[in-house]
């Protein structure tokens, strides 16, 4: 009989149920009768997790950078030779996969033949198969990869940010490493990283749309073997508060200069809830400042300064947590000046009050429209689940945001040794200085 936990959101009128398969595997079912059912197959192992050691262990394993992203890529290989995506296509399903800093992520989605489809995912997620003639072929693949995203301005300019900002923190890597790097991959460190994070006890199985929990029981008993829980001792570099470098750029071929405002935030509360509660300020904040009906936001646009929207954001886990501002504009270094003196102005006559409200409901919004989609509903689930937060309580988190909670922020985390601008500019033509 299976022990299973419900739970509920009478704010939102939404619940869950989660219970442990026999195997170490935590499950959790969303209920939603949707047209899409959506699963998702995570491992707390990205791109962050470079030195490491399970518990017992005399010293800690370093491995290349990027070999999260390259585990995630062979893995769709199987032994018999067959593609992955051949099997799912057979069942009508799309699927993906995709590596972060903090975990790696196998999903689908599909509108019938869920069981199939949920089998397929387990199977080859828990079947390794690693060659030295394969792992090698892989190299040239993802190598490719690594040159297209560095010819990629957007991703340069994050890169660039996240550089600039961390000095030693394992973010500032590259998720697929370099070229350099994954040169030094092979099958054997494959399998032993596979042999750590892959663990049960270190994954998850989220599953959102109009099935049972006994279905995904069944399949769950039929695809996975019982692990003893493995212990992970991870290892990140200490990190000062201020940011590694103030200001960095270079030029690619874009049309008008790109740049990202990043502000390093160090402190990090201990408590998944107050993590979840600071990123809900964050998020008001943001938008009282530098959000589309905002003063700073308009009146940059209507100068000309910057074209189009400027895209926000807060993120916030364990080891790290940042903010950033990105756009498109004739002048980064005025915008970089705007938004200090934006910044200041409102340290000095305070936040509006009215604003905060308005903000705070927007955030109420954006969260209840996340359960409209299967999709939205697991990847929201499971960034939370990985930092031991738990989507159903965060309206709660938002809730509990004071108007004395975004000042303290304000003056607490808008500091100019915190601040980085990253600018990618047009390449210049010839005889240009």
């Amino acid at each position: 009989m299976l022990n299973v936990t419900t739970k509920k959101s009478e704010f939102l009128k939404e619940e869950y149920y989660t219970y442990k398969h026999n195997s170490g595997l935590d499950v959790y079912v969303f209920q939603k009768k949707l047209s899409t059912s959506y699963a998702l197959f995570a491992t707390r192992y990205g791109s962050i997790d470079s030195k490491f050691k399970l518990e017992g262990d005399k010293d800690f394993t370093v491995v290349p950078d990027g070999i999260a992203h390259y585990l995630e890529h062979k893995l769709f290989e199987n032994p018999n030779g067959e593609d992955t995506f051949t099997r799912y296509a057979r069942y009508g399903a799309n699927a993906n996969a995709y590596t972060g800093n903090t975990m790696t992520a196998y999903l689908f989605s599909c509108t019938s033949n869920f069981k199939e489809s949920l089998e397929i995912l387990l199977d080859f997620v828990s079947t390794p198969y690693f060659t030295p003639e394969t792992v090698e072929k892989e190299q040239g693949i993802i190598a490719q990869e690594i040159r297209m995203y560095d010819d990629h301005p957007s991703r340069k300019l994050y890169q660039m940010m996240l550089e600039a900002l961390y000095e030693k923190h394992n973010v500032r890597i590259n998720v697929a490493g370099t070229v350099e790097s994954i040169s030094h991959i092979t099958a054997d460190i494959l399998y032993e990283c596979y042999r750590v994070f892959y663990n049960l006890s270190n994954m998850m199985l989220i599953v959102c749309g109009d099935v049972s929990i006994d279905e995904v029981n069944e399949v769950c008993d039929k695809v996975l073997k019982e692990q003893a829980p493995a212990n992970i001792i991870r290892d990140y570099p200490e990190e000062k508060a201020e940011v590694y470098q103030s200001r960095i750029e270079c030029e690619m071929q874009v049309s008008k200069p790109l740049f990202a405002i990043g502000i390093k935030d160090v402190d990090i509360p201990d408590d998944p809830m107050e993590r979840m509660k600071k990123s809900a300020a964050m998020d008001i904040l943001n938008d009282v400042l530098f959000g589309k009906s905002g003063e700073f936001y308009n009146k940059l646009y209507e100068e000309g300064i910057i074209s189009g929207s400027l895209d926000v954001g807060y993120g916030i886990c364990k080891s790290y947590a940042n903010n950033s501002i990105f756009g498109e504009g004739t002048d980064p270094d005025e915008v970089f000046e705007r938004f200090k003196a934006c910044v200041n102005d409102a340290k000095k006559t305070g936040l509006d009050r009215e604003d905060f409200e308005r903000s705070k409901r927007a955030l109420y919004a954006a969260m209840i429209r996340w359960f409209d989609s299967t999709e939205d509903i697991a990847n929201n689930f499971l960034q939370f689940k990985l930092d031991d937060g738990d989507l159903l309580d965060y309206a709660d988190a938002i809730a509990s945001v004071t108007y004395e909670d975004a000042t303290v922020l304000l003056d607490a985390t808008y500091k100019d040794e915190y601040y980085t601008l990253a600018i990618v500019k047009p390449l210049r033509t010839e005889g240009e200085q």
